[in-house]
């Protein structure tokens, strides 16, 4: 059964600063989450502003609002390279006490030059 649904939309520009100050990266974002150093900065801005809109559309899915450290949130992809959003800490629990621990989270996540954007389903079971 469908418990909510989220929807993020960000400008890519935005993360221009955040790549160049690690501080900023590592104060909302999970090691496993990080960028390549390889990679230029219009990709990681792109790689960030997604994984970005996934938090902020998995806390209107939940219905609570950024209610929980962004961290405790982060997104993997698996071995055929889909994304999947993980969840620990409060975020965890506030799932848990509004939708069960039978819960599957769904997420999509899209990016180009200007825009990156994000959707989450909460499913439960």
């Amino acid at each position: 059964m469908l418990f909510g649904i989220g929807c993020d939309i960000t400008k890519v520009i935005r993360f221009e600063k955040w790549v160049k100050n690690p501080d900023i990266i590592s104060r909302f974002f999970r090691e496993e989450e990080l960028a390549p150093s390889s990679w230029g900065k219009l990709r990681k801005c792109e790689h960030y502003a997604a994984r970005f809109a996934a938090k902020e559309a998995f806390s209107k899915a939940l219905g609570t609002g950024i209610a929980f450290s962004l961290k405790d949130i982060w997104v993997v992809h698996n071995d055929l390279g889909c994304p999947l959003l993980k969840v620990s800490g409060k975020a965890k629990e506030l799932l848990e006490e509004k939708c069960g621990k039978n819960v599957r989270i769904l997420l999509t996540m899209s990016h180009e030059k200007e825009y990156a954007i994000a959707y989450i389903a909460i499913e439960r079971g």
